[in-house]
């Protein structure tokens, strides 16, 4: 019996120790199972942070390739204005060139230009000396009508032309070619009268012996050709007129 009394005390102080041990274990349990659950739920919550921190990165790299696509979009568009600008620019340039270069041509055209006939150089207007080349042109083509009346125009037009020495001579041959005699011998006192020192004067008395001799006054012809040797002795036209006097006697 007193063993049994010494046994109980033992007994049940070991019980009570096995309670204790498991409280202790159960207690310890529910404490790591909640710091598994607080750390599930951190870790639930990081993830949750780093799904939206991706989530946003993945936004922001979108939106940032957006964004250089615009960029290189509008660098093309940029490049392909500036390619064009140039276009533009080279054409405008060229355009200028041009409407400079017509311009030039227009005062070429406009400007006076240096002439000489028969050794004479002077200023003539482009529309005077094209005047005066186209008469030329019909009186070396035998056209003597279309020449005189061309020679006429001109020295009414240009009354103080350089050419009006070389106008008056020649149409006073154009005359002569349509047989006008006396419109002819006109032509040729006026360049002997008006220009003295010509090189054609002497020619042009000449030419008015011919005509008075064309309209069967030789009287009138040797007179002429009289003033002629008197006037120019050295010339060719006096040597021709000394000839001709000899066939007039």
């Amino acid at each position: 019996m007193l063993a049994c009394a010494l046994f109980t005390p033992a007994v049940q102080a070991g019980i009570f120790d096995d309670d204790e041990a498991r409280k202790a274990i159960l207690d310890l349990r529910q404490k790591l199972e909640q710091s598994n659950e607080q750390q599930r739920a951190r870790q639930a919550e990081l993830n949750a942070q780093m799904a939206d921190q991706l989530a946003q990165l993945k936004r922001s790299l979108l939106d940032l390739n957006a964004q250089l696509e615009m960029l290189r979009a509008d660098n093309a568009k940029l490049r392909g204005q500036g390619e064009q600008l140039t276009r533009d620019v080279a054409e405008l340039q060229r355009y200028a060139k041009d409407l400079q270069q017509g311009v030039d041509d227009r005062m070429r055209r406009l400007e006076p230009q240096k002439v000489s006939v028969d050794g004479k150089e002077f200023s003539a207007d482009p529309d005077e000396k094209r005047l005066y080349d186209d008469a030329m042109a019909l009186l070396r083509k035998g056209e003597f009508g279309p020449a005189s009346s061309a020679l006429a125009s001109f020295r009414k037009r240009y009354p103080g032309s350089g050419y009006n020495e070389s106008a008056l001579f020649w149409l006073g041959n154009a005359s002569y070619g349509k047989r006008d005699y006396k419109e002819a011998m006109a032509s040729f006192r006026a360049l002997v009268s008006g220009y003295p020192d010509s090189a054609k004067a002497p020619e042009a008395l000449l030419a008015i012996a011919n005509c008075q001799v064309e309209l069967k006054d030789a009287k009138a012809a040797r007179r002429t050709i009289d003033e002629l040797i008197k006037t120019y002795p050295k010339s060719e036209a006096a040597q021709a007129g000394r000839e001709r006097l000899a066939s007039l006697k």
